[in-house]
């Protein structure tokens, strides 16, 4: 049995990750949580704060494998006045702390959950991002989602423990929240939107699908050491998107064809280039190395993982 501790257990990735390894007689799951916070039925460790200074040794105690989820997140409008250095704290200070802990303690493996924002904000028509691109963070949090990488693989060539970093792509699920919950939302109450005509192409993943391929890297061999990015294997314009969500709400999608240009002109005029961006532009990523090297494959299709999540939503609704 293996000995996991999962941090940022009351997280979206997190709590999906510890609940389906409850169950798993494989593992041996064990969580750390924001102080005043619980998680029944598996032991929790209460960790104040995830910075440099923070102590992780009682919670470390026997532990074989550290999947780091915790983190501080992408803000849409960050108030701090040097939110680089912010995350840095999080982020870069806080993982390499725990990580070093982590292999004094004899941790064997660290699956650190970095961004597909460490490759970039978008591609091109036909040119998804590959695991050994050059990185091209565009914001603070992908920068220090960047170097923390970058500190992991250091101390990954000095230790003998493994570490394995997992980018995934906009991750959509159960209790979805932001813009995806969002679209839901406006769909759900027949709102007519301006997005029937944009013919991008993004890459998602399905909590399941990002779940299934955490608990690959815990245990494959062939990962250690390795960068993966994840996705559903099917990428899809916002507009067939809003039309899938609308099909899974059995609801009609009021999607007028404004053309993208036009879209992001207004977007700019308004000072949204970011939404609009999101909205229009492309990100797409090759899977074809979780293939080679894990023989993984997603294992829920997008309509099925649509599915889910609407009728989370619909209970959640009522």
């Amino acid at each position: 049995m293996t000995r996991v501790l999962v941090t940022g257990g009351t997280g979206f990735i997190g709590a999906a990750l510890v609940d389906k390894m409850n169950g798993d007689a494989r593992f041996d799951v064990s969580a750390s949580v924001r102080a005043g916070r619980t998680l029944s039925g598996v032991h929790t460790h209460q960790i104040p704060d995830l910075n440099a200074e923070t102590s992780w040794l009682p919670a470390l105690e026997g532990v074989d494998v550290v999947v780091h989820t915790a983190a501080r997140v992408h803000v849409m409008h960050d108030s701090s006045t040097d939110p680089l250095t912010e995350f840095r704290k999080v982020n870069v200070e806080g993982t390499l702390n725990l990580a070093r802990q982590a292999a004094r303690s004899g941790v064997q493996r660290f699956v650190f959950l970095s961004s597909i924002k460490v490759n970039g904000e978008g591609t091109q028509p036909g040119r998804p991002y590959k695991p050994d691109d050059l990185p091209d963070p565009k914001d603070y949090y992908g920068i220090s989602k960047m170097e923390a990488e970058i500190a992991l693989r250091e101390l990954a060539e000095l230790e003998q423990m493994e570490v394995v970093i997992i980018r995934p792509v906009l991750v959509y699920g159960p209790g979805v929240k932001a813009n995806f919950l969002s679209m839901i939302r406006w769909l759900n109450r027949g709102v007519p939107l301006p997005l029937g005509s944009i013919h991008n192409k993004r890459s998602l993943v399905c909590l399941d699908n990002l779940i299934n391929m955490i608990i690959t890297c815990i245990e494959h061999p062939s990962a250690a050491n390795q960068v993966f990015l994840v996705s559903d294997g099917e990428d899809l314009s916002t507009t067939q998107l809003l039309v899938r969500i609308s099909k899974a709400l059995n609801k009609p999608s009021r999607l007028i064809p404004v053309p993208s240009r036009i879209l992001e002109l207004f977007a700019a005029l308004l000072g949204k280039r970011d939404f609009s961006r999101r909205l229009c532009g492309s990100l797409q990523v090759d899977i074809a190395k979780n293939r080679e090297l894990l023989n993984w494959t997603p294992q829920v299709s997008v309509d099925q993982a649509l599915s889910k999540t609407v009728k989370n939503f619909l209970e959640q609704d009522k």
